[in-house]
């Protein structure tokens, strides 16, 4: 059994809906809940925390409980193996907004859960065409909102010796086949230009966790969502593959 506290947010949400899914079809057990508040950034996870602020509904393998719970609560809940951290998707490339507050938030899971392995979610630039109204801080450009958010999240990263989840990474790789570049015809892995598809979008980032987090290889993975075309999810499998393996270099080197 593996189980896994993710402090996050919609993104996490993301990330998470299909991650027991998969996990189960790589026959791996697996346990996630996941802290919600919408666009919660690492300064407001540190205010939560230090007003001990129960404001996060508490999702449970992906389905949202309608609990609401604290950090505090959440992290002493059990024996967590694993606790992820992400910065909000619009701050995700500012530098500046990672800290004191990834700091804080850190030392307080250290605290509570110490013999958890901490990881940090790398999160993904917005679609083309985006409206989201934070985008015009990376000048509305998905290519330039990814190198932004690539090299804040290192930096935090390495300095906190954080192995990284390459979520951003895989969905930046799969734009760059037809398939799933806009500009091209292909689908959008965006469900409204930021959060991801509830099908492709979904798969890919949740199999970026399961390779990461569980050690398991997706290739060939049997869990499908609704009618997704095999030769889509072959593309998204191997591509999570590769991306993942690359990301596993650089963890180990921290």
């Amino acid at each position: 059994m593996i189980r896994i506290l993710a402090i996050g947010n919609s993104f996490s949400v993301d990330a998470l809906h299909y991650f027991k899914q998969i996990a189960d079809a790589a026959g791996i057990e697996t346990e996630c809940v996941n802290l919600y508040i919408g666009g919660c950034s690492l300064e407001r996870h540190a205010q939560n925390i230090q007003n001990d602020s129960a404001d996060y509904e508490r999702y449970y393998n992906g389905v949202a409980t309608g609990h609401r719970i604290s950090c505090r609560e959440a992290l002493m809940e059990q024996l967590w193996d694993i606790v992820t951290v992400q910065q909000a998707s619009h701050d995700s490339g500012m530098p500046e907004t990672y800290e004191p507050y990834g700091s804080q938030v850190l030392d307080y899971v250290k605290k509570l859960a110490p013999q958890a392995h901490i990881w940090f979610h790398r999160t993904w630039a917005y679609e083309h065409g985006s409206n989201h109204d934070r985008f015009p801080r990376y000048g509305c450009d998905q290519e330039t909102m990814f190198r932004a958010l690539q090299a804040a999240s290192t930096d935090f990263a390495q300095r906190h010796d954080l192995p990284v989840i390459p979520s951003g990474n895989v969905i930046q790789a799969l734009r760059g086949f037809p398939e799933f570049d806009v500009r091209q015809g292909g689908l959008s892995l965006c469900l409204d230009g930021f959060h991801m598809s509830r099908d492709y979008g979904r798969y890919a980032v949740a199999a970026t966790w399961v390779e990461m987090l569980t050690g398991a290889d997706v290739r060939g993975n049997s869990f499908r969502s609704g009618d997704m075309r095999e030769d889509y999810v072959s593309l998204i499998q191997n591509t999570v593959h590769e991306v993942c393996a690359a990301q596993k270099i650089k963890n180990s080197e921290i």
